[in-house]
C-alpha cells in the first residue's frame, strides 16, 4: 500500500483573507448576541423548520449557543485543515498531484468555515429580529440560501479535484 504524501500547504493571500473574514464575522456574531442579550424577551425562538417557521422556543441565554457552535465548528475546521492528507478525495492522491489536491481541499475548508459563520451569523441576527417582533420568521428563502451556499463550493471543488487527478 502506497503511503499518502504529507506536504505543508502554504496559505496564499486569498486564504488569509478568507480566514480574516471568517474571524471578523465570528466576532461580529458574538457581539450581536451579547449586545442584544438584555433587549431580548425571556423566551426566544430556538428552532425553525424547513420553511423558516418557528417550531421551538427556549430561554434567551440560548441565543449564545449560536455563536458558540459557530466558534467550535470554525476552530475545529481550522485545526482539521492542517491535516489535508487525512481528508477523503474523489481521486487517488499521488506525489504528483498531492500539492494541488491539498491546496484545493484546504481552500474548500476555508470557504466552508466562512459560509458556516455567515449562516450562524444570519440565524443569530434573524432570531434577534424575530424575538423582538421585527419579523415573524426566518423566511422561506433561508433554507435554499443555506443549501446553495454550502453546495456550490462543494460541487466546484469536487469537479476541480477530479480534473486535477492526473
Amino acid at each position: 500500500m502506497e503511503e499518502i504524501p504529507k506536504l505543508k500547504v502554504i496559505p496564499t493571500a486569498t486564504d488569509h483573507l478568507l480566514d480574516l473574514l471568517g474571524w471578523i464575522i465570528l466576532v461580529t456574531t458574538w457581539a450581536l448576541a451579547i449586545f442584544n442579550y438584555e433587549k431580548l424577551p425571556n423566551i426566544i425562538p430556538t428552532h425553525y423548520n424547513g420553511s423558516g417557521q418557528i417550531d421551538g422556543h427556549g430561554e434567551k441565554w440560548l441565543i449564545l449557543t449560536l455563536p458558540l457552535v459557530a466558534t467550535i465548528l470554525y476552530i475545529g475546521m481550522t485545526v482539521l485543515s492542517k491535516f489535508p492528507q487525512a481528508f477523503n478525495y474523489p481521486s487517488k492522491i499521488t506525489k504528483e498531484n498531492a500539492l494541488i489536491q491539498y491546496t484545493s481541499a484546504t481552500r474548500l475548508i476555508r470557504y466552508l468555515k466562512l459560509i458556516i459563520v455567515i449562516i450562524f451569523g444570519l440565524i443569530t441576527f434573524q432570531t434577534i429580529r424575530v424575538a423582538n417582533g421585527q419579523i415573524e420568521n426566518l423566511g422561506i428563502w433561508f433554507l435554499p440560501l443555506m443549501i446553495g451556499l454550502i453546495n456550490i463550493p462543494l460541487i466546484y471543488f469536487v469537479i476541480k479535484s477530479l480534473k486535477a487527478k492526473k
